[in-house]
């Protein structure tokens, strides 16, 4: 089965050897995003809500430029620093997700590239 490397300018570029996301067959992997402004690459200033929204802000973006939407995303898995921010990550979290929420793991970790609080990757099916 082929796959090939998705790449938006509308998400921060990838700050290692990966791709934004790959496409194989249907499926649609997308690389975690962390709240980095993609116009600068500098981290967003701001707290837990300003950085998950720019999150999925740049995970929106690189469904779009795959054809998709987060209406299509089946998985995701959230890295946070911090537990106790937990109901305030949901309460973003819910507005970009329809009634049927893609299944999903939370878990905290020490530390995230460039001193995010949140990294955010998901998995979609294209159809």
């Amino acid at each position: 089965m082929n796959h090939h490397a998705i790449e938006t300018p509308k998400a921060p570029r990838a700050i290692g050897p990966y791709s934004q996301a790959i496409r194989s067959g249907e499926l649609l992997f997308l690389s975690g995003q962390i709240p980095l402004d993609p116009a600068t690459g500098e981290l967003v200033s701001g707290g837990i809500e300003v950085q998950t929204r720019r999150v999925l802000d740049n995970l929106g973006a690189v469904l779009e430029s795959a054809g998709g939407s987060f209406a299509d995303v089946v998985k995701t898995t959230i890295y946070v620093v911090d537990l106790d921010e937990f109901a305030a990550i949901n309460a973003v979290y819910a507005t970009y997700f329809a009634a049927a929420a893609p299944a999903r793991a939370t878990v905290q970790v020490a530390a995230l590239p460039k001193g995010a609080h949140i990294e955010i990757e998901a998995i979609a099916r294209l159809g």
